[in-house]
């Protein structure tokens, strides 16, 4: 039961005045089968990220191995897409003792396709969210 609350956490869609937020635990398929989540963004969902992609490929999967040079990137590059990652750091403290904790982050897309899949993992990048320009949805 725990490891599915888990799973449930990162699995939302939301929206302000500006933008579209969306979990990273969808697949693909539950992206264009949800109807809370923007029409056009399940429009682009389908017609340019599936080709590319699994429908049973979660967000997160999708996202931490996307390639640069890739089409995909100019894609989420017009959305003007950001991505919320967790990642390792090393803290100082005021004693001097060095300590490993999780800080959020917020990258661009150009900022995640430049970290290799290795680089991610010595970073222990954990993808949380994608959101995505309104504006920049209705121009496509």
């Amino acid at each position: 039961m725990l490891q599915r609350t888990t799973y449930e956490d990162y699995k939302y869609c939301m929206q302000d005045t500006g933008r579209l937020y969306v979990g990273s635990k969808y697949t693909i398929g539950e992206l264009l089968d949800a109807e809370d989540i923007l029409f056009k963004f399940r429009m682009i969902v389908e017609r340019y990220i599936l080709p590319e992609a699994d429908r049973e490929d979660t967000l997160e999967t999708h996202l931490y191995y996307l390639e640069k040079g890739k089409f995909l990137v100019q894609t989420y590059k017009h959305m003007k897409a950001r991505v919320k990652v967790n990642v390792i750091e090393e803290k100082k403290s005021l004693l001097g003792n060095r300590k490993k904790e999780y800080v959020t982050r917020n990258l661009n897309i150009e900022e995640l396709v430049e970290m290799t899949p290795a680089e991610k993992e010595s970073k222990g990048l954990v993808i949380q969210e994608l959101s995505v320009s309104k504006l920049a949805l209705a121009g496509m």
